[in-house]
């Protein structure tokens, strides 16, 4: 039986295949442990050569969606049960629904690692803290509001001394950074952008837990609210 589906352009084909395997596993047509159809039918299918397929199984293999076993096919990966956090800004990407849930995580996270910033950052922390919040005030444009935005949180990240929440903070910017033009309105007025995450980082300079606990959560709420409105008004 064949499988029907518009060839794909001769240029990019492996990405432009890569991209279509995974939009038929993250949709469900190719639901979590089910085999793919034989490579030879896959191939026609979609109008590529099985070098090009074997490549693009390599790709989507490498993300952690399928896994090959020679002599008995190509099988989609439970990524729900087995996958790591590395799949997010793929996941992000095909549906803009995980915003959501990383959102939620964020406020979870970000709320503890401003708390653990305020009981462990050193003078010297605060300072860079403080002159990476005056570079968020001082953003030419929502871009470059924005990512001085994310480098404060990178070093309240770094402040509180446990490397794992530096890299939690980086899987979750990881995840929607990509798309983070679609996501800028609350960094469209730099003056407002700096306003908001001020008393988070006083708070840290003040060494006072609860009120950078809460005032990160203030912080995180409201900005992904603005994010989220952004999103929806496009």
């Amino acid at each position: 039986m064949g499988y029907p589906m518009e060839t794909l352009p001769r240029e990019t084909i492996v990405d432009v295949l890569e991209d279509r395997l995974q939009k038929d596993v993250l949709s469900g047509r190719h639901p979590a442990g089910s085999y793919l159809p034989p490579e030879r039918e896959l191939a026609d299918g979609y109008g590529v050569t099985r070098t090009t397929l074997k490549h693009a199984f390599g790709r989507l293999v490498q993300a952690g969606l399928l896994e090959t076993r020679h002599g008995v096919g190509t099988r989609v990966r439970d990524f729900l049960r087995l996958g790591g956090a590395d799949l997010l800004p793929m996941l992000v990407r095909h549906d803009a629904g995980w915003l959501e849930e990383i959102f939620e995580v964020r406020r979870s996270i970000g709320s503890l690692i401003a708390e653990r910033a305020a009981a462990r950052a050193t003078r010297t922390q605060h300072a860079a803290l403080r002159t990476l919040l005056e570079a968020v005030g001082a953003g030419a444009d929502p871009d470059a509001v924005q990512l001085a935005d994310v480098e404060v949180h990178r070093a309240l990240a770094r402040a509180t001394g446990n490397r794992v929440y530096v890299l939690l903070t980086n899987t979750l910017f990881n995840a929607y950074l990509p798309m983070r033009s679609h996501l800028a309105h609350p960094f469209q007025d730099a003056r407002e952008a700096f306003a908001r995450l001020e008393p988070v980082v006083a708070a840290v300079e003040q060494g006072d837990g609860d009120a950078a606990r809460a005032a990160a959560e203030a912080y995180l709420t409201a900005t992904e609210q603005l994010m989220l409105a952004g999103l929806g008004a496009r």
